[in-house]
Order: C-alpha cells, then sequence, then structure tokens
C-alpha cells in the first residue's frame, strides 16, 4: 500500500462529537487512513462524555474552554492553537463538522496553511446571517473554505448548487448523527434521573445564544404554564451550563415539583430520555434530527431552521420562542391522540445510518488513494 494518508479530525462540542464519532471509528477501519482526533473543547466537559460514550481518545487537546468566554476571544485563540498544530505536524486533509466557532475558525486555519477541508453537514441555511447566531455564518464561512461537501440531505445539496459550488464537490452522504443514534439507541439505556413513571415525560433543551434572555424567559414561563395545566406530565430540562441559561432557568422553573432541573446529560442518558419522552421541545439541531427518528414529535424553539425536511414531513413544527405559541401547540398535541400520532410516525428523513462509510468512501477517492496489487 502506499504511504498512508494523515486525516486531522477535529471535534470542539457535544453535537460535534456525537456525529463525528461514527466518521472517526470508520476511518479508523481503513488500512490507507492515519487518523488523528483533535479537540478543541469549546464545550469541555458535554465534549468529554460523548468521547467516552464511542471509546475515543483524544490525541490533541487544545482545552480552550473559558467561563463566559466571547466569540472573538474563543476564534483567536483558536486560530493561534491550530496554527500552532499545523507548524509541528503535517495533514493530507482536515474534517470538520456542522457551524460551531471551532469548524469556522479551523477551515480558516487549515486555509491558511493550503490543507484540504472535508465539511461534514454542509449546506444547511436559513438565509439569515443572524439567525441562528452566529452558527449560519460559521457554515457559510466554512463552505466557502473547503474543498469536499458532504451535504446530509438533496435540500441541503442543492443551497450549495445555488451559491456556485461545483456539481463535482457536494455530495449527498445522508446525516452522521443517524449513525451514531442507530449505534446506541438499540442498547438497554438508563437516564440515571428520577423520575415519576406514571407521568407522560416532556423533555426540554435551550442553549442558542439568539435565545438568551427575554426568549429564554417565554420558554421558561410556557414550560411552567404546561406543567400547571396537565398535572399529567413531568417535564425534564437538562440545563446547559452556560450562565445565561443556568440563571435564567434556576429563576423561572427551580423548586416545582413537577419539573426536574439536571445538568446537562451524557449522550447515552440522553438519548434514553429522547426514548422515554412524549414530547420534545428544544432549540437544538440535533434534537430536530434525533427525536423524529425515534418517533418522537419536536416542537422546535426557534423561528427558523436550518432542517425544513422534517418539518416539511410533518414530524417537526417551528414553534419559536413565544410562551402562549409554545403552550397552544404542545397544549394540541397533549390533548389530541390523532395530533399526536401525526407527528410520532418515527420518519428519518436524515439519513439511513450509512453516512459516515459514504464520507470515508468519497475522502479516499478525493485524495487519490491508491492501493498496490499483490505480487
Amino acid at each position: 500500500m502506499t504511504e498512508k494518508k494523515k486525516i486531522l479530525v477535529v471535534v470542539g462540542t457535544r453535537p460535534e462529537a456525537i456525529k463525528m464519532a461514527p466518521v472517526i471509528l470508520a476511518l479508523r477501519e481503513q488500512e490507507w487512513a492515519e487518523v488523528t482526533v483533535l479537540a478543541t473543547a469549546q464545550h469541555r466537559q458535554m465534549l468529554d462524555q460523548v468521547m467516552s460514550a464511542f471509546g475515543i481518545d483524544t490525541d490533541i487537546d487544545l482545552n480552550l474552554m473559558r467561563p463566559n468566554q466571547s466569540l472573538t476571544e474563543l476564534t483567536a485563540r483558536i486560530l493561534q492553537g491550530m496554527d500552532e498544530v499545523f507548524r509541528e505536524r503535517e495533514f493530507d486533509a482536515v474534517l470538520v463538522q456542522g457551524d460551531t466557532t471551532t469548524v469556522m475558525a479551523v477551515a480558516l486555519a487549515a486555509f491558511y496553511r493550503r490543507i484540504p477541508v472535508g465539511h461534514i453537514e454542509a449546506g444547511l441555511r436559513t438565509g439569515d446571517i443572524h439567525n441562528p447566531f452566529p452558527e449560519e455564518m460559521n457554515r457559510v464561512v466554512a463552505g466557502r473554505l473547503s474543498r469536499w461537501h458532504f451535504a446530509p440531505t438533496q435540500s441541503a445539496r442543492q443551497n450549495l448548487i445555488r451559491e456556485g459550488y461545483p456539481d463535482t464537490a457536494v455530495h449527498v452522504t445522508g446525516n452522521t448523527v443517524i449513525d451514531a443514534l442507530m449505534t446506541v439507541a438499540s442498547r438497554e439505556l438508563d437516564i440515571g434521573v428520577a423520575l415519576p413513571h406514571d407521568r407522560r415525560l416532556v423533555l426540554v433543551t435551550s442553549h442558542r445564544r439568539e435565545n438568551f434572555g427575554q426568549p429564554l424567559r417565554e420558554i421558561c414561563q410556557a414550560v411552567r404554564d404546561l406543567v400547571e395545566k396537565y398535572p399529567d406530565i413531568h417535564v425534564l430540562f437538562p440545563v446547559h451550563p452556560n450562565p445565561n441559561v443556568v440563571s435564567t432557568v434556576d429563576e423561572i422553573l427551580s423548586g416545582h415539583p413537577s419539573i426536574t432541573l439536571t445538568s446537562p446529560l451524557d449522550y447515552l442518558p440522553f438519548v434514553a430520555a429522547m426514548k422515554r419522552a412524549y414530547l420534545v421541545l428544544s432549540d437544538s439541531g440535533g434534537v430536530q434530527e434525533e427525536a423524529p427518528a425515534l418517533a418522537k414529535p419536536v416542537l422546535v424553539l426557534r423561528r427558523e431552521t436550518e432542517r425544513p425536511e422534517a418539518v416539511e414531513e410533518g414530524v417537526v413544527r417551528l414553534v419559536g420562542a413565544d410562551r402562549d405559541a409554545i403552550v397552544a401547540q404542545a397544549s394540541a398535541l397533549l390533548d389530541d391522540a390523532g395530533a399526536y400520532a401525526a407527528m410520532a410516525r418515527g420518519v428519518s428523513p436524515y439519513g439511513d445510518g450509512k453516512a459516515s462509510q459514504r464520507i470515508v468512501s468519497i475522502l479516499k477517492e478525493g485524495l487519490s488513494v491508491q492501493v498496490a496489487m499483490p505480487a
């Protein structure tokens, strides 16, 4: 065999780790690939939890997490840290995933060093660079700096084609989040949190920057309205550690007997929570992909989504961060079994669990890997 191709796979946040784990595992099975895993640790604790769940060790850890860090500070630290890595080690390709500050800054650092970038989950768009913030701009910039665009859906591919990317550079692979989910969902999983067994569980998450402040207050007030209106439900709310989230959630929701607030759940317990849930309220991108595959209706706590496929399928619904709208839409599903069944269909427009294998094959071809014939 020819000399192995050196692939750097970068993760920074929990969602990136979940969606990159199947790719890392698939690459490690390839004789032609030498895989290095780098963590920027944009989300320190939550990142470590996921890597452990999939049995993946980090080769390089920049450990950049700082309390309540600004985007400018984080971007600067990632650029400087990555440039030091690229100065010391050579790579044939860098893989990034999604739309975080890590993705944008790593792609830029690789561009400066003329290292080709593969963007996994490419082509998601809302068309508004300020919503979600800063994710929409992050993925647009990362796209401009990438050689390979691994689009999860045909819709994402069409977004990229409309923006002028070459047809041959855009590949529909499915979303690796379904690969990860299918790997673990069949296991017997424990939430690890004491919850009443005689009530319908409503799972709530919120962490988006655009929801900080009054929008998050509206979300929390809606949650409180729902538990007052429906004594047969119980809310589980894993609270993101960002101080902007913790302070608001604690102020409005702490101490209510029908609401359980926890620290962020590890990946496996969170999948267990989604499996147990009757209904999910979330502003997470990954949850929009995962929960429908588990036949759980999702009310998205955002005004726009870059994942329209599940909305078009009718298994996800946009409700925004408006208190009255959240209560009305949740009530419709809690009251009407027919409306609930129409959303709880187990439809996954995001893949068949083989996205990682497709990405590996495309990358192999793109790097012109040649296997020597036996003598």
